[in-house]
């Protein structure tokens, strides 16, 4: 146990109990603990495997190469379309994670076997996502921030043309890329 992340086990939520039981289950796995993102992050000679995080309705263990894991069991959840990674298996109660306990060591094996075998996550290529037609035509228009945004780092460009196809509206798309075409000429990312 790390002792930087004890906090996070200490905090009063409807989770406590639950994450006190993650951590038990996942340090019988010989992983490392280790605070990353806030949270409790599980680490295999420095490659990240699993982390245990909570929200509102839920509380999970996030594989970090999720996708790669074999879900006999059919627990792995992708949080959002846009995730291509990671997967979470969530809990609604304290009394999942016992009767689930087994299993889960069974898939936090098998992700230090992934971490142990090298392999990696194939990723969508930026020029794979689509171009809103509303920024494509900015970017059509003027020269400087076609340049501006192609200097951007791949997770940058990903994070723009994800949040502006989000809008429905055409209007909400125009906005958004209006909004943030000084921080595209900046060099910032939609959350710098």
């Amino acid at each position: 146990m790390n002792p930087k992340v004890d906090f996070f086990f200490e905090k009063d939520t409807q989770w406590q109990a639950a994450y006190k039981k993650l951590r038990t289950i996942v340090l019988d796995c010989g992983l490392t603990e280790e605070l990353k993102w806030g949270v409790p992050c599980y680490t295999h000679n420095g490659s990240n495997v699993v982390l245990i995080h909570g929200f509102k309705e839920y509380c999970a263990l996030l594989f970090h190469k999720g996708v790669l894991l074999n879900d006999g069991h059919a627990i792995l959840i992708q949080q959002t379309e846009n995730v291509q990674s990671a997967r979470q298996i969530r809990f609604t109660s304290l009394q999942e994670i016992v009767d689930l306990e087994r299993i889960i060591k069974t898939y936090i094996f098998e992700a230090v076997e992934v971490e142990k075998a090298g392999l990696k996550v194939e990723l969508k290529k930026t020029k794979e996502y689509e171009v809103p037609e509303e920024f494509q035509q900015k970017l059509n228009e003027d020269p400087e921030l076609k340049t501006a945004f192609e200097a951007l780092t791949p997770g940058r460009q990903r994070g723009y043309l994800l949040y502006f196809s989000q809008a429905k509206q055409s209007k909400t798309r125009v906005a958004r890329v209006e909004k943030y075409i000084p921080k595209i000429m900046e060099g910032l990312g939609l959350n710098d």
